[in-house]
């Protein structure tokens, strides 16, 4: 369940790989006075800042639970995931489509060789490249066989599925930058550059808008996957004394974090004693199985709302059929 050493080793990988850089960008981009090159140097550096503060929000989730935070700061793993978001639409996008468009109204008078963005932007394909590779291994160990699309929706890790964005996002920028600057050269019309420009503001725009959709569920508190909910109702009612789950309810407060609370129908006539035992037996079996349930409320409830059971007998039908 938990990928918290692998997150932090993509979040490294293109940490280092954005600030060599960002750093290469912002010469070229001075060199050449290039507006698109300017555009990616300012998101590449929107997406240093993003990955520091990914390595921030992973070292405050680690931190102990105390008087104020009773369960933890596993939050922090969605916060700062969001707060990347924003930063990416403001800085990076917005500023891009901000300064192609002052270009297109007020065209430069001067223009650099584009060799230096030909240059940087070559070598910054190559370094994105690479850290792209490290994050989509990472991602495909994720998938677990699921469609791309199904497994990002219910991911409640999004460390991982951001990193992948924003590489996927730079390498389309690159290319978009690489294009325009040779329209531009060839053409001798600047007006392309600032186009392309403004093209990776909306692309980075548009990219921020769905990691900030995905990270704000997460954020308010998104339930458990169906597969997991299915499987806390098996271990919970395989339990000796446990007649059946009455409610369930989930909350990942992390990734690794989640809050479980279910009422139970218990066998008929059983002393409080024994009804006490088997809710212990019960969390044991859970917690075995399921380290990632940190937190356990269990109810004796007969008559409970049936809240959360649909989702988990659906993955249990889709199972028994595949078997």
């Amino acid at each position: 369940m938990s990928h918290g050493g692998d997150s932090r080793k993509v979040v490294i990988a293109a940490l280092v790989g954005n600030v060599a850089i960002a750093l290469c960008k912002f010469g070229a981009a001075y060199m050449s006075e290039s507006t698109s090159t300017l555009a990616e140097a300012v998101h590449s550096l929107a997406d240093t800042g993003n990955q520091a503060l990914l390595l921030v929000g992973m070292r405050l989730a680690a931190k102990p639970a105390d008087d104020r935070f009773a369960f933890g700061r596993a939050t922090e793993k969605y916060f700062w995931p969001f707060v990347v978001a924003l930063i990416l639409f403001s800085v990076g996008g917005a500023f891009a489509i901000w300064d192609g468009i002052s270009h297109v109204l007020t065209p430069p008078t001067h223009v650099g060789s584009p060799l230096w963005s030909y240059g940087v932007l070559g070598v910054s394909f190559l370094f994105e490249s690479l850290s792209f590779r490290v994050a989509f291994r990472e991602f495909k160990v994720m998938l677990k066989g699921r469609p791309w699309q199904k497994a990002i929706m219910e991911t409640r890790d999004p460390t991982i599925p951001l990193v992948l964005a924003e590489d996927a996002t730079a390498l389309v920028g690159l290319s978009v930058a690489l294009v325009a600057v040779g329209v531009s050269q060839v053409t001798h019309m600047e007006i392309w550059d600032s186009l392309g420009s403004v093209l990776i503001g909306a692309l980075l725009c548009t990219v921020a808008y769905a990691l900030a959709k995905i990270t704000h569920g997460l954020l308010i508190g998104e339930s458990a996957a169906p597969e997991d909910q299915g499987k806390v109702v098996d271990l919970a009612e395989g339990t000796p004394g446990v007649a059946r789950v009455t409610q369930i309810l989930t909350m990942h407060l992390g990734p690794d974090v989640v809050i479980l609370s279910m009422k139970v129908a218990f066998r008929p006539k059983m002393e409080v004693e024994e009804v006490e035992e088997t809710i212990n037996e019960m969390e044991l079996r859970i917690r075995k199985e399921m380290p990632h349930m940190r937190k356990i409320f269990i109810e004796p409830d007969s008559r409970g709302d049936g809240r959360g059971l649909a989702v988990a007998k659906s993955v249990r039908t889709q199972v028994e059929e595949r078997a």
